[in-house]
């Protein structure tokens, strides 16, 4: 009789404890892509800012606002899916050498290696976009994180 009241009470115990923990943890979440979606607006709304008052709009500042947006795409995704889709941080980087390589070539004019190398971690990084679109089409992933 004792054990099944301890155990009744452990049992009330552990579910009272996981109900705790996965609030914190979502309001942990909540709290944090909320921060993060606010320093990327502002992020985005100063970089308008100095366009604005440097009085021209150049390629890198286009694609430093494309690197906001497609930040702001992650953490809307992820607020809604709970999962952050690792082709989106694959744009990002692409997005980023792109805007690289155009500075590259704005300030310095002359081809060189860097220029190779950067165009190559974009190919890189293209390629396995399409590996990853490949293989998430063929094996596609389930709510609970098994495979089909």
């Amino acid at each position: 009789m004792k054990s099944e009241k301890a155990d009744e009470i452990n049992g009330r115990m552990h579910s009272r404890g996981d109900a705790i923990g996965s609030l914190l943890v979502d309001g942990y979440h909540y709290i944090g892509l909320f921060i993060i979606g606010a320093c990327i607006a502002w992020a985005g709304v100063h970089a308008v800012y100095e366009m604005i008052s440097t009085g021209h709009v150049a390629i890198s500042d286009i694609l430093l606002l494309f690197i906001y947006l497609e930040l702001g795409a992650m953490v809307g995704i992820y607020f809604k899916t709970n999962h952050m889709p690792v082709r989106f941080l694959i744009y990002v980087a692409i997005t980023a050498l792109t805007r690289l390589l155009i500075d590259v070539v704005q300030a310095h004019h002359k081809p060189d290696m860097g220029i190779v190398i950067v165009s190559g971690a974009i190919l890189m990084l293209a390629l396995a976009t399409l590996v990853i679109r490949i293989g998430s089409n063929k094996f596609p992933s389930t709510g609970d994180g098994s495979r089909k």
